[in-house]
């Protein structure tokens, strides 16, 4: 036997479109049946009051009130007949027929009828308890009796000249006239309520369609599944993500975002009044096509970043801004460079040594110990390798050697010198070589390609390198100059520091960026507590511009000895003691 497959359940449109047509329904069902019965509640105490007033002026007719009296004192009651033929019925068929109601009533003392629409009715006792108008009240009444349901009043009927009650009178109008009075008084609510209720669905289905639309016909399980996938993917890249809106308001600002852009949280804020850097804002105005992206330097990281439409259907959502750090892996490419660069230095000189030895085992051979000592004592004095710098020998850590000597080698190969200059003096130990090759090594490439681009006919690059031992680290302290042609006059000392400043009109290396260098090594040194400033713009024909940069607690050695005489001096034999 096949099973039928289980009925899909409502979309929460429907459900919410349905919920509120049967709100709706329900309102204007006991908005009309409120009205209604108090239209109803009306009509029949206007009934009860019209009875009241009509059962007075028959009790108080002399006329009723003598007869009833007379037939009161008789010995028993008049047969039906008698009755019918009597006074007492002409006058409330009389009262009756004048004034539309379902019957008027009379009784004597006793309860028994005397005067009665219905002539087989005379002599019988009242089908309502008729006590409370005997007793001399008067009441008003909904009940059934033998004619139907009526609303009505009973009022007693004194003795003439006395205050004995004899008997009363009942008269009630039909309660079938007021429900037709009532028919009458509810078309106009009828049509009010059907009005309203066109308008309640009308209404509904509007809210359904924006319902829709702001959900982009989502069910409430699928947002919270969205809202959950969103939280945990966005919180769990490591690439910062922006949303930016349509209305231009920032809607996503992930932890990513807050720890590479060093922000809070910007959520809600507007995208053009964020304190986010200028270029990213640039992403989303019109020019850049679709794929187009930047580099920017910000919180001591260099970031890439893109941007692209967000679009669902036909309706533009806005844009998603994604940030990428690619810091260390400049810095770990950087620090390649200077492995590659040293390996092929060290392939270089393999050949050198194996001449040296052979030399050395020659002057042996041949008894010549003292030129062997001679030869030994000049090897040493210029170093087991012979990078092209200058002095490098000044250079006592030995991570410093390695890097400035591969640096000298690729400065080399492009023809520009690079020496070390005679107030270097370093004592300590580096101790953070990943910020110092950055700052040390954005220096050196930037005052070598200004040396390759300048116009002077000697290409040098002088590096001066101090350090100044403490307690908590000691600082190092780098002046690079080179034979460049300088900045350009007019040249905001601060400019040069600014993300994508560059004087040079091209790469000046394959696969080289331009303008992020010196950007990128201020933040460093400033957040170590240390800055990398412009001493000196240079001149064209040289000397170039000449650079310091202070890096506090990058080297470990010992305590600072008595050394007076030290000022920092640029090469071209300035001081430079700040």
């Amino acid at each position: 036997m096949q099973r039928s497959s289980p009925r899909a359940p409502l979309r929460f449109s429907t459900q919410t479109l349905l919920l509120q047509l049967a709100v709706v329904l329900l309102v204007v069902l006991l908005s009309a049946g409120v009205h209604a019965w108090l239209t109803y509640d009306r009509v029949g105490s206007e009934a009860e009051n019209q009875a009241l007033t009509l059962a007075r002026t028959v009790a108080s007719d002399p006329t009723v009130r003598a007869d009833v009296l007379a037939i009161s004192e008789q010995a028993g009651t008049p047969p039906a007949a008698e009755l019918t033929a009597g006074p007492l019925m002409a006058s409330a068929e009389a009262a009756r027929t004048r004034t539309g109601a379902l019957f008027v009533v009379i009784t004597d003392e006793t309860g028994l009828r005397l005067a009665h629409p219905d002539p087989r009715r005379l002599g019988e006792r009242v089908s309502t308890d008729p006590s409370e108008a005997l007793s001399g009240r008067e009441v008003t009444t909904r009940n059934t009796g033998t004619l139907g349901p009526s609303a009505g009043a009973k009022v007693p009927v004194y003795a003439p000249g006395s205050t004995t009650v004899v008997g009363e009178v009942s008269v009630g109008y039909s309660m079938e006239t007021v429900g037709q009075s009532v028919a009458r008084d509810i078309g106009p609510v009828a049509l009010t309520a059907t009005g309203a209720l066109i308008a309640g669905v009308l209404g509904s289905f509007l809210l359904r369609r924006r319902l829709q639309r702001l959900t982009l016909g989502l069910e409430p399980e699928e947002i919270s599944s969205l809202v959950h996938d969103q939280v945990a993917v966005l919180q769990g890249v490591d690439d910062g993500v922006i949303g930016v809106s349509a209305d231009g308001r920032i809607s996503v600002f992930n932890a990513a975002a807050q720890r590479l852009l060093d922000l809070p949280d910007l959520t809600g804020t507007a995208w053009e009044e964020a304190p986010v850097p200028d270029q990213l804002k640039s992403l989303t105005r019109p020019g850049p096509g679709p794929d187009a992206a930047l580099e920017l330097v910000a919180g001591g990281r260099v970031l890439v970043a893109n941007a692209r439409k967000a679009l669902h259907r036909r309706e533009d959502l806005g844009w998603v801004v994604m940030l990428r750090d690619r810091t260390e892996l400049q810095q770990l490419t950087r620090q390649l460079d200077a492995v590659g660069t040293m390996s092929t230095a060290l392939r270089a000189q393999r050949h050198e040594f194996a001449n040296q030895l052979h030399t050395i085992a020659g002057l042996m051979s041949i008894g010549e110990h003292q030129q062997a000592r001679e030869y030994l004592a000049r090897l040493a004095a210029t170093g087991p390798l012979k990078f092209p710098v200058d002095q490098a020998e000044l250079l006592q850590d030995p991570y410093l050697q390695a890097f400035v000597g591969a640096k000298g080698v690729e400065a080399d190969e492009r023809g520009v010198a690079l020496r070390i200059g005679p107030e270097t003096l370093v004592r300590g130990q580096v101790t953070d070589a990943q910020d110092v090759t950055t700052v040390l090594g954005n220096l050196i490439d930037n005052a070598v390609n200004a040396a390759v681009a300048g116009s002077a006919p000697e290409r040098w690059v002088e590096l001066e390198v101090m350090d100044d031992p403490g307690d908590d680290g000691g600082t190092l302290h780098v002046v690079v100059a080179d034979s460049g042609d300088g900045l350009a006059e007019g040249t905001d000392a601060e400019a040069v520091f600014a993300e994508g400043f560059t004087t040079a009109s091209g790469p000046v290396r394959a696969g080289g960026g331009q303008g992020f260098g010196l950007a990128l090594a201020r933040q460093l040194a400033r957040r170590r507590g240390g800055d990398v400033k412009l001493l000196d713009p240079g001149a064209h024909g040289g000397p170039g511009a000449v650079f310091m940069a202070t890096l506090p607690g990058t080297t470990a050695g010992p305590k600072k000895a008595e050394h007076t005489d030290a000022g920092l001096k640029d090469p071209a034999g300035k001081d430079n003691d700040g």
